[in-house]
């Protein structure tokens, strides 16, 4: 993350370990979330990995890229974002384990989550007394982070996958939900003045669900209520515009990083 010249900014807080909150990190954030929806199903179906095998392969490789996003001491773009995509398609796994291969309702799956999602927030307050993503420069604290971001993104497909199949409203119209919460949202912080750590938050969450309906609705067939683009071609396009953005950010940073010194 850039070190803009501001001094009421301490040393510590110029460690920032995650980015800056922009438009451009709302983006690849549900680009990220329709990623591991519509890459777990590559793996899983095309690949012919299987769920239990696929969960076993990203599994560990998301320890090795968190762990690895930990031990750096400063914020780099592709490490991050590739433990968001990382964390999205476990994520996924896990909700998808839960529901296939021990035949937990996404009813119940929806509710522990939340409650988990909850207690994470809870323990990280009541430890750091903040639960504001700008100053994760403490390995708790980044610990509590990617936590809590594991949680949302099971939580969030769990929430997608109950609208749109168990409720039967069909991904387009799942997702026209979950975007319209996420707007009542940013009223809700822009409009309101609703506090900006609880709403960032709340828009966090939401969007994984809107990203796996977008992933789903462009992926299934026509026949399950999608496009039929497939998930080779939407992770595949999706990855590329990821890639693209993360690239344009990492230019951006190096040359704020020279500016200033």
């Amino acid at each position: 993350m850039s070190a803009t010249i501001n001094p009421a900014i301490t040393p510590r807080e110029l460690l920032n370990k995650v980015p800056e909150v922009t438009i451009y990190f709302w983006i690849i954030k549900i680009m990220a979330t329709t990623v591991g929806e519509t890459g777990a199903d590559f793996l899983i179906f095309n690949l012919r990995f299987g769920l239990e095998n696929t969960s076993y392969l990203m599994s560990a490789l998301l320890a090795v890229v968190v762990l690895s996003q930990i031990l750096v001491k400063q914020y780099i773009p592709w490490l991050y974002w590739l433990a968001v995509v990382m964390v999205s398609i476990v994520g996924t796994l896990i909700t998808d384990n839960l529901t296939d291969n021990f035949a937990v309702r996404l009813e119940v799956t929806t509710v522990v989550f939340s409650l988990a999602l909850i207690a994470t927030f809870a323990t990280w307050y009541v430890s750091q007394r903040t639960l504001s993503i700008q100053t994760i420069f403490t390995t708790k604290r980044e610990s509590f982070y990617w936590l809590a971001i594991l949680l949302t993104f099971a939580l969030g497909t769990a929430a997608g996958d109950l609208a749109s199949e168990s409720w039967r409203l069909g991904y387009g119209v799942a997702g026209l939900i979950f975007a319209g919460l996420i707007a009542v949202t940013v009223i809700a912080h822009f409009v309101f003045k609703i506090n900006s750590v609880l709403t960032f938050w709340l828009a966090y969450i939401l969007t994984r669900p809107l990203g796996a309906s977008i992933g789903d609705f462009l992926s299934q067939p026509r026949s399950n209520g999608g496009l039929g683009f497939g998930t080779i071609y939407t992770s595949a396009v999706f990855l590329l515009v990821i890639v693209a953005l993360v690239g344009y950010l990492t230019v951006k940073q190096r040359q704020l990083a020279v500016e200033h010194g």
